[in-house]
């Protein structure tokens, strides 16, 4: 299984916006949308950093109410880790292990093309065990 195939299940939409937008207004997209991360990109759409839940955290605790004011290019991870269409599960998920974050942007070309999570990793996961051990059954019974 491959990144292309997540890709195609769960589609290629993903939030992003750029590197002046004040870290209030991130913290309303993350709440709005339901999500844990928003990938920050230029205008061409190159990668440029990702805020996730845990950065929010951290300059509010480091600045208190004031960070939320400041543009979110101080706050956000700026050495991004990509994957792109062609990364197996497996190694998707030996990424974010090692570096220990839960959402793993897909690039194509220099450019943000979608983003995979650790939930989305899991689900298909799960079901390709799922399904084996599914296989496995059927062939015990009609043996």
């Amino acid at each position: 299984m491959t990144v292309k195939q997540i890709l195609e299940r769960k589609g290629y939409d993903v939030f992003s916006t750029t590197p002046e937008t004040t870290l209030g207004d991130a913290i309303t997209i993350l709440a709005n949308h339901k999500i844990g991360a928003i990938v920050v990109c230029d205008g061409n759409s190159a990668i440029k950093g990702i805020l996730s839940e845990r950065d929010v955290v951290r300059q509010i605790a480091a600045q208190g109410a004031d960070a939320l004011w400041k543009p979110i290019s101080e706050s956000m991870t700026m050495k991004v880790k990509v994957c792109s269409e062609n990364h197996t599960i497996n190694q998707v998920m030996e990424i974010m292990t090692r570096g220990r974050f839960r959402h793993l942007p897909v690039e194509k070309d220099g450019r943000l093309h979608g983003i995979v999570s650790i939930g989305d990793v899991v689900k298909l996961r799960i079901e390709e065990v799922e399904r084996e051990s599914e296989e496995i059954r059927s062939y015990i019974a009609t043996a």
